[in-house]
């Protein structure tokens, strides 16, 4: 852990300064003699346009660093990517003329000037803030894939400890065996909608993603054995559109809302009422689930599910900036509303 001080910002700033600092000082520690008497010309005539060249230089670095290589080089436009580069060197050329004629307006403008003193500086610096960002970029992408392996190690302990309320499984088996004792047809579709959620969660969930078809299959089996037990106690409305292309999506994201809903939602609730809305539409998922709740009933029940609090913590960490969760308590009523990027 004492190796992460660069991760600092102050570190950051630092290190960058330094670089600068060394690339703007080594014209002069490298610059030739010049005159009769052979001592070096003072640079100062000079100054100007090598501070103009090296404003010019650190605006590329960064340019090339949050611009063009994210915008363009990584999304393979590298048509594009050229194109904007000639438009650099071109941007210096009319600089570098410029200041030469405003500040050494005596001496002849020879363009292998040009190229020696700032196209190939600007070149070595494309091709250093290239590196750089490709470096980084992977330290981040190594360090993110580590994190992600710690978070699904952390959620697949909390999925074989309690995917799944245990009270809603010896519920759902007491009612399967009601349903034996008086012969009723609905036993076998019961016993095979338990099955399908049973094969969900050993076998399907291992992956880092499931095809969103499966998660909402089993979404629809879970809210089918819940709907079995409370029967006319509970309005439901469900609506789960069909999935017409192959997205996918992390496994068990969307059942703890439910599960959430059914847990507050019954029992000491008057007229309760659970709503829940999926659809999917240009790869955006929305998905709504509405349910009364009764504030003085409310218990806290740690063993019921991974708990909306650790699906916060997964969607932050795998949906970062392709998801909006909102949750909201109102009169009497919870609101769950979550969008996805499955693009």
């Amino acid at each position: 852990m004492h190796y992460k001080w660069y991760k600092k910002k102050w570190a950051t700033i630092l290190l960058h300064s330094f670089f600068w600092m060394i690339f703007y000082l080594l014209p002069y520690f490298l610059r030739p003699n010049y005159g009769a008497s052979g001592h070096p010309k003072p640079p100062s005539d000079f100054l100007y346009i090598h501070s103009i060249d090296f404003i010019t230089w650190i605006a590329i670095f960064y340019i090339n660093i949050y611009l063009l290589i994210p915008k363009l080089f990584y999304k393979r436009k590298y048509g594009q990517y050229a194109s904007a580069v000639l438009l650099i060197f071109l941007v210096l050329l009319v600089l570098h003329r410029v200041s030469f004629y405003l500040f050494l307006d005596e001496r002849p403008y020879h363009l292998d000037g040009f190229l020696l003193f700032s196209v190939f500086p600007s070149i070595f610096i494309i091709a250093v803030s290239m590196a750089f960002k490709m470096f980084t970029d992977q330290i981040k992408y190594e360090a993110k894939s580590k994190e992600r392996e710690t978070e699904n190690l952390k959620t697949e302990l909390s999925f074989l400890r309690s995917q799944i309320s245990p009270h809603f499984m010896f519920n759902v088996l007491n009612n399967m065996v009601a349903l034996a004792r008086k012969g009723s047809d609905q036993l076998e579709p019961s016993l095979i909608k338990l099955s399908s959620l049973l094969r969900y969660m050993v076998y399907e969930t291992n992956g880092l993603s499931v095809a969103l078809e499966k998660e909402v299959e089993y979404l629809q089996s879970y809210i089918d054995l819940q709907q079995q037990r409370f029967g006319k106690n509970v309005q439901l409305h469900v609506c789960l559109t069909e999935i017409d292309d192959n997205y996918v999506i992390e496994p068990m994201m969307l059942v703890p809302f439910v599960e959430n809903a059914y847990k507050h939602g019954v029992g000491m609730v008057e007229n309760a009422q659970i709503d829940v809305v999926l659809k999917v539409h240009n790869g955006l998922l929305e998905f709504n689930v509405k349910n009364r709740f009764n504030e003085e009933g409310q218990m806290q029940d740690q063993t019921s599910g991974i708990g909306l609090h650790n699906v916060q913590r997964r969607l932050n960490l795998l949906y970062k900036n392709r998801h909006n969760l909102l949750i909201v308590k109102n009169e009497n009523w919870f609101l769950v509303s979550l969008q996805i990027n499955l693009h």
